[in-house]
């Protein structure tokens, strides 16, 4: 043990939802490319599917420093609510899961005590940093810094009477007095909690008190980049006592890897269902920049009609199309009988389903000219990474956030929130490969270009990740010259 304690040792712990799990694994790699001895916490059922369904234990498995463990959130193991059931996740979770990480952090069955822990900051709440023993927090929020910044205005915004919102008339008034965000933000471009009527909503009040609670870390972890939120993370830096900017997470551990003299498998796609790769050579049969990407993340769900109005308007937008159809993404069927042979004659011509695809290899494809996504963080800097214009269909959380600013401030894309129309759609489709491509493809570039420089060496996000890892081989020195380790 005294061995063992000879060295910093991190204890990282995402929040279960697969949008969470995914850029914390990516960190987790990242510090461990450093030579970090990481322990890696997670749901057992979370764990259990990915490793089900990804190669996430050999990959890990070049690490002798690196080790999974599990946990329980005190949910029956066929649990799928998720984000969906926030409310029921989050008491069971500080219930059940808070006492017995406590419990295994003071037995030491999650080996020596952490130097720090890296903890989502969507569930802050599972350590509390004035119980014994005393570990500093870095809370990682797996949101952009201006969806951040939207939470943490929430309580002001009710303070000054602009919201709740009055309806749908009252959606497309601009919010005001949130710094740095003057003539952006209308109420529809709010984190989705905020639409509730009811201020006093627990799904609201949970999550700006979790945004709070992030703020008060030790150090704040965020998956971004200074020249894509350089004014926003400046706002941050007034509030928190540390911010590390080191995203986009997937292209720096990219870069990073490309240095190394062996290289490790290709990661498979972290997801909870298996990976279609025959769409990649659907994908090599088509034209350069003739394809739209369509996905709608791990959580959307959607109803029969919209599924439909959908299908109608990629069909009828006349452009090839590869939509990733989970085997969950439709809900609530409205009992249309058959589909119309319109479509399926549309999509045998142009188009290709798939149940999951692997997204970052897809959207580096020579042959995806746009993306219609939900606008979940990690397929936004996906997108980015890849020069690739953005239809933004957001129905979560910081999704709406995230449209907004992918829209009119980054000008990378067209948002298409609150609308599920086939005529829209084919419309927003057609701007983005071809009405409105010249406009939008100078800032893609760009962005793609300031996203990959980031992460190179001298690069801002390269410099945070840096100045972060010596950061936790500090406390380490500073714990072992306490005495404390």
């Amino acid at each position: 043990m005294e061995q063992e304690e000879a060295e910093p040792h991190v204890l990282m712990f995402p929040f279960p939802a697969l949008g969470h799990v995914n850029p914390m694994l990516k960190l987790a790699e990242l510090l461990s490319l450093s030579g970090l001895r990481i322990t890696f916490l997670n749901i057992h059922r979370i764990h259990q599917t990915l490793v089900l369904h990804t190669n996430l234990q050999s990959r890990f498995s070049r690490f002798p420093k690196f080790r999974f463990q599990t946990i329980t959130d005190g949910l029956p193991p066929n649990y799928t609510g998720g984000l969906t059931k926030l409310s029921e996740l989050t008491h069971s979770m500080e219930a059940v899961t808070k006492p017995l990480l406590r419990q295994m952090l003071v037995s030491r069955q999650l080996g020596p005590i952490p130097t720090c822990i890296i903890l989502d900051g969507f569930f802050s709440f599972m350590v509390d940093v004035d119980a014994e023993p005393k570990i500093p927090v870095f809370c990682f929020r797996t949101v952009s810094a201006c969806s951040f910044w939207a939470y943490s205005s929430i309580p002001r915004l009710i303070e000054d009477g602009q919201l709740p919102v009055k309806g749908e008339e009252d959606m497309d008034r601009m919010i005001e007095g949130v710094a740095g965000m003057e003539n952006i933000l209308r109420c529809r471009d709010l984190p989705s909690f905020s639409r509730v009527g009811d201020q006093t909503d627990p799904i609201l009040q949970y999550s700006v008190n979790q945004t709070i609670q992030s703020s008060k870390a030790h150090s704040l972890i965020l998956n971004t980049f200074e020249d894509l939120e350089g004014p926003i993370l400046s706002r941050l830096r007034s509030r928190c006592p540390n911010v590390y900017a080191i995203g986009p997470l997937h292209a720096h551990l990219k870069s990073r890897l490309s240095g190394e003299i062996t290289r490790p498998e290709p990661e498979s796609s972290n997801g909870y269902w298996k990976v279609d790769r025959s769409c990649l050579a659907w994908l090599d049969a088509q034209p350069s920049k003739s394809v739209v990407y369509v996905s709608f993340g791990s959580v959307t769900v959607m109803g029969d009609r919209q599924f439909r109005e959908f299908w109608h308007g990629l069909v009828d937008s006349g452009r090839r199309f590869l939509w990733v159809v989970r085997p969950n993404l439709v809900g609530g069927k409205d009992g249309e009988n058959g589909i119309p042979a319109e479509l399926v004659e549309g999509t045998k011509e142009r188009g290709c389903m798939v149940g999951w695809a692997p997204q970052e290899e897809v959207l580096r494809h020579e042959a995806i000219g746009g993306f219609l996504t939900h606008c979940g963080w990690n397929s936004t800097l996906e997108g980015i990474v890849s020069s690739v214009p953005m239809i933004c269909w957001p129905q979560f959380a910081d999704q709406l956030t995230n449209s907004r600013y992918v829209s009119e401030v980054w000008r990378i894309g067209v948002d298409m929130k609150d609308v599920c129309d086939r005529e829209i759609v084919a419309r927003m489709v057609n701007d983005v490969m071809e009405n409105r491509r010249n406009e939008l493809m100078g800032s893609v570039i760009e962005t793609a270009k300031l996203a990959n420089t980031s992460v190179e060496e001298g690069g801002s996000s390269f410099r945070d990740l840096e100045r972060m890892i010596n950061d936790i081989r500090l406390l380490w020195r500073r714990r072992i010259k306490s005495g404390l380790a």
